[in-house]
């Protein structure tokens, strides 16, 4: 294992912290591949097909976003997603929890009527689903 993260190291791939007698690994966000890593990452998991799926079926949306500790690149076992735009909220939280119990994660939305709220809160880190 150190050598695979090592080799993943070296190519910049990954960034690693020194911890007291522990090394942290965490992806590079800066990486020109992180983006197509991450999407490599999703299509294994089932996610960007689920996402897809639930995000066709609450409503009319301008855009939809993971941000977050996902969007970061760490998988924590919580995904967050910003919606943006008119959607049933009944019908999403039920939604919600099917794609909760196909990811076997957590799952949680949050909902903009508009993109200017959304991005006035400022998250460095996101990947743009819709829109």
């Amino acid at each position: 294992m150190r050598i695979e993260l090592s080799k993943l190291h070296e190519a910049g791939l990954i960034v690693a912290q020194q911890d007291g007698q522990k090394v942290l690994y965490r992806p590079n966000i800066l990486n020109p591949f992180y983006r197509e890593l991450c999407g490599i990452v999703s299509k294994h998991m089932g996610f960007d097909q689920l996402i897809e799926r639930v995000l066709d079926q609450v409503g009319e949306l301008e855009a939809a976003y993971v941000v977050g500790d996902y969007a970061k690149g760490l998988d924590t076992g919580t995904i967050e997603v910003v919606i943006v735009g008119m959607v049933d909220s009944e019908y999403l939280e039920s939604l919600t929890k099917r794609a909760e119990k196909e990811l076997g994660r957590k799952v949680k939305i949050h909902v903009f009527s508009d993109e200017t709220t959304f991005k006035a809160l400022g998250h460095e880190n996101l990947i743009r689903l819709v829109g």
